[in-house]
Parts: C-alpha cells; structure tokens; sequence
C-alpha cells in the first residue's frame, strides 16, 4: 500500500468544507424562528447562509485543480 501525497486542491476542498458548513449552521439557526414563531433575524444573518454557495464553489475549485495536476502532461 502507498500513501499518496496531499494533492494541489486539497487544502481548497478542506477550506470549502468548513466555509459550507458554516452556511449550512447559519441557514439552520436562521430558519429556527419560522418553526419557532420568534422574531424573524436581520437580513445579515441571511447573507451568511449564502455562504454554503461560496465554499461548494471553493471546493469545486478545489477539485478541479487537483483534476488538473494530476492530468498527464503533452
């Protein structure tokens, strides 16, 4: 068995990660008063959950740069 080195868009794909989970909390915590009947968030509260966008397209970035190391070379 061989243990392969960390790729060139690992660190993108981990970062992406944690941005989108970030997001998906924030969407989470932001959607609680609609079930609860509490008083709605401020509307900055809604763009942090436009921060699972963000880190999807970070890891996708992520993934395409390791795609693109690890192509064979003309």
């Amino acid at each position: 068995m061989s243990t392969s080195p960390s790729g060139a868009g690992d660190l993108l794909v981990r970062l992406g990660a944690i941005v989108f989970f970030v997001g998906a909390v924030a969407t989470l915590v932001t959607m609680a008063p609609l079930f609860l009947g509490t008083e709605p968030f401020p509307s900055l509260a809604y763009a942090v959950c436009m921060l699972m966008g963000v880190g999807f397209l970070i890891a996708v970035a992520g993934v395409v740069r390791s795609a693109r190391a690890a192509a064979p070379k003309p």
